[in-house]
């Protein structure tokens, strides 16, 4: 049982939400692929997320490291190279461990990618940077290890300075709030009629298959149902 509270905390208090933007034009380059099973929805906070790098993209920020706060979570995001790193946490989880966290993921992303940042024309095009993403998340899960315990310690790397603002400032009190939850809800219904269309093209394709042989059974006890009111 303490185990599972335990295990239960440290979800509780784990990095929800990693995406990476071109701030040029608000291009997603790529993002952590998790299920959202654990978050409720979750769909509605990538859209905040969206939104925001498409307000970056419009030169609208003020800072190149900025915190958010939206319902019980955190944005944290850095700005560099004309990319933004931003990933969304629970409220507890340490702002210091979140900016390290990105810090990591831009060191890295910068690396093997910095050549091709500006020439990416497509959404996702760095899609397999979640590999590394996972990876790194997974360092940054337990607050209490000896490594996590050192970089919150580290008098070197401070976040006191850092902004922190609401989402409603960043995004605009109501239009663009309203404008979330119409993506979120066209996402919603677009998936129900996706999976809709999906159970009609299986249905579609058992007819094709058995139909011709439902068809030969039907002649062959027609032709002996002839063949017994004749004979």
């Amino acid at each position: 049982m303490g185990v599972d509270l335990a295990v239960s905390g440290l979800l509780d208090k784990m990095v929800k939400l990693t995406m990476v933007a071109r701030v040029t034009d608000g291009l997603p380059l790529a993002e952590g692929l998790d299920d959202g099973r654990d978050q409720k929805d979750a769909d509605f906070y990538k859209q905040q997320a969206k939104l925001l790098f498409k307000n970056l993209s419009k030169g609208q920020h003020e800072a190149s490291r900025m915190s958010i706060e939206t319902g019980p979570y955190f944005f944290h995001y850095i700005i560099e190279g004309r990319v933004c790193y931003l990933t969304m946490c629970d409220r507890s989880y340490p702002k210091k461990l979140a900016f390290q966290y990105l810090e990591d993921l831009k060191n890295e992303f910068e690396r093997v990618n910095c050549s091709q940042i500006e020439t990416a024309a497509r959404p996702y095009a760095f899609i397999k940077f979640d590999t590394f993403i996972q990876k790194t998340k997974k360092l940054y899960l337990d607050t209490r290890t000896q490594r996590n315990l050192a970089k919150l310690n580290d008098e070197l790397y401070e976040v006191h300075q850092i902004m922190t603002r609401n989402v409603q400032e960043v995004l605009g009190v109501g239009e663009k709030l309203d404008q979330v939850t119409e993506m979120s809800t066209r996402l919603t219904s677009d998936t129900r009629m996706y999976a809709d269309k999906a159970k009609d093209l299986n249905r579609q394709a058992l007819i094709r298959k058995y139909a011709p042989v439902a068809i030969v059974i039907g002649v062959v006890l027609m032709l002996f149902w002839l063949k017994n009111k004749i004979w």
